[in-house]
């Protein structure tokens, strides 16, 4: 009894030393802070205090490779939380065959946060949690790009983390679905999300955070994976906004394959289990029983991780095993719940960038003549959308579809469904191209050309253009908007053009013009979303490339 006593008083002391760190915001400080799986130890630097490398779970290593993330086994004493821990094991750009890229590792389930200076526990200050986008093959939680100063002085905490890649974020595998039935299968990178918002919940008043203040935000395959949570179960609760920033909305891109079923579904052809079979006989792995498996728990991260893509087994296109309807987490596609009123009830961001991705990213078309032949009995409406005057190369055509399909009239889709489940939406479409960047940005805003405007860090722009005043204006405009939506779900706010919430009789938005004027009005895009919206009836025909 006596050791026991002696030990809260120990865990007392060190609270109370933590509560009152937390306090000293000189450049110098090393705050501290007791969590559930025991003490931390940040830095505050200026008007910020970070702390970085925060295990959210146990290594997904060994045995706990495809399994659900596990809980974090506590530490002694005070552990640094002053770098980043290491990426999700990734191929990367430019990394050899049968390697993962330098820093990035099976054992990667951290978080980092970046808080005002001098924030006490009882502040319950808003929290942003970023989902990170790479096509749920690349990306992580660290990086200039997405660091979260800029937030934390507009009095927000802002959370990033890694999550699972490639087969080792989303795979099936028939003795996968076997062993433990109880547990979700296939998609492990939503598992790991659903865990980093739980350690929110759980943790974040310690650093002064509000845990019934949560937005979750991402981009890419992060904005996919805002969709997925507003639609999983499990994620219920978790947070109370949501920004998904070129995320979609409905079926087609990134989105559920079944577990263990071959999909009636032209686009996805073939169950996830199939896939996962294909790969382990890649590897020489004949079977399918819990040896099979052992064999594939034994494989180093580097054969795993070898672009996250295999054949259908049928000879035909490449397809991407991503997220995986398995029917315990992932029970529906976010199409399919938003068509029926099943999402979460919280109100939404959405929006796109005005030129996302060209070339055959949909389909194959050589031609606009090719392209348009393709709608059918709408090919006379989509002429008229696209190229009313026929004097549009086929470049500036297929990038427009490109990015239509894909990202701007899904998006307008899952707006309008969170406006019938009575919460506010709000579209915007970013278009600001630098000075510097308009050369290789012919025709708008390419794919992510907006994150480090809405971090509000400039500096870590592509190509690091140098920085003009419009550039600082539309950042701290668009960080602004991105904060007031956290503290109060309405991105409006003093000194801000008006952002009107979405509905679908004005069907106004927030275009962030190519010169950087930023104005709320009606969608410009509408003749094109429309003939979109028509044809996904028949989007098989349409969307002819495979794998995407």
């Amino acid at each position: 009894m006596k050791k026991i006593l002696t030990s809260l008083v120990i865990i007392t002391g060190c609270n109370l030393f933590a509560q009152q760190s937390i306090y000293n915001d000189t450049p110098e400080s090393l705050p501290i802070v007791s969590i559930a799986s025991g003490i931390v130890k940040g830095i505050t630097e200026g008007e910020v205090t970070s702390y970085k490398g925060i295990p959210y779970a146990a290594p997904p290593v060994g045995e706990f490779r495809w399994r659900p993330p596990q809980p974090v086994t506590p530490w002694e004493g005070i552990r640094n939380a002053t770098e980043f821990g290491a990426n999700c094991a990734q191929a990367g750009w430019g990394a050899a065959p049968g390697s993962i890229t330098e820093g990035s590792s099976e054992d990667c389930l951290y978080l980092n946060l970046w808080i005002p200076a001098g924030t006490k526990p009882k502040a319950k200050l808003p929290v942003m949690v970023w989902i990170h986008g790479g096509a749920f093959l690349g990306g992580s939680g660290a990086g200039p790009a997405t660091s979260g100063e800029e937030f934390a002085k507009q009095g927000v905490i802002l959370m990033t983390f890694n999550y699972r890649l490639g087969r080792l974020g989303h795979f099936a595998f028939p003795a996968l679905s076997e062993e433990y039935p109880d547990e979700p299968k296939g998609s492990y990178a939503f598992m790991d999300q659903i865990a980093a918002l739980s350690w929110v919940q759980q943790n974040i008043a310690a650093f002064g955070g509000d845990p019934n203040n949560v937005t979750i935000f991402g981009f890419s395959a992060g904005g996919v994976s805002v969709h997925s949570l507003m639609t999983i179960p499990d994620a219920k609760g978790l947070f109370h906004k949501a920004i998904s920033e070129s995320g979609g909305g409905r079926d087609g891109v990134l989105t559920g394959r079944s577990m263990n079923k071959e999909n009636a579904d032209p686009l996805y052809p073939v169950s996830a289990e199939t896939i996962g079979v294909n790969f382990a006989g890649k590897h020489g792995i004949e079977d399918t029983d819990a040896a099979a498996l052992a064999k594939l728990r034994a494989l180093s991260a580097e054969e795993i991780v070898d672009g996250g893509q295999e054949t259908d087994g049928q000879g035909g296109p490449r397809i991407y095993s991503g997220p995986i309807l398995d029917g315990k987490l992932v029970v529906e596609t976010a199409e399919s719940a938003y068509k029926a009123g099943r999402q979460a009830k919280v109100p939404l961001i959405i929006g796109n960038c005005s030129a996302e991705i060209g070339g055959s990213f949909v389909n194959s078309s050589s031609s606009k003549e090719e392209l348009f032949s393709l709608f059918g009995e709408l090919e006379d409406e989509a002429k008229t959308a696209y190229d009313p005057d026929g004097d549009k190369e086929f470049a500036e055509i297929i990038t427009r579809f490109n990015t239509d399909w894909v990202w701007a009239e899904p998006a307008r889709f899952a707006a309008r469904a969170i406006v019938a489940n009575g919460e506010p939406a709000f579209i915007y479409h970013y278009g600001y191209v630098p000075a510097a960047m308009q050369e290789r940005m012919q025709f708008g805003a390419g794919h992510g050309s907006e994150i480090t405007y809405v971090f509000n860090n400039l500096d870590a722009r592509w190509g690091a253009p140098e920085t003009t005043p419009e550039d600082e204006k539309v950042a701290q405009m668009l960080n602004a908007y991105w904060v007031n939506f956290a503290k109060t779900g309405d991105p409006n706010g003093k000194g801000l053009p008006l952002w009107p919430d979405y509905n679908t009789e004005n069907e106004e938005i927030l275009d962030i013009q190519p010169d950087g004027k930023i104005v709320g009005k009606p969608d410009p895009r509408k003749a094109r979303l429309d003939v979109i919206e028509k044809a996904f009836r028949f989007r098989a025909r349409i969307q002819s490339r495979g794998g995407i």
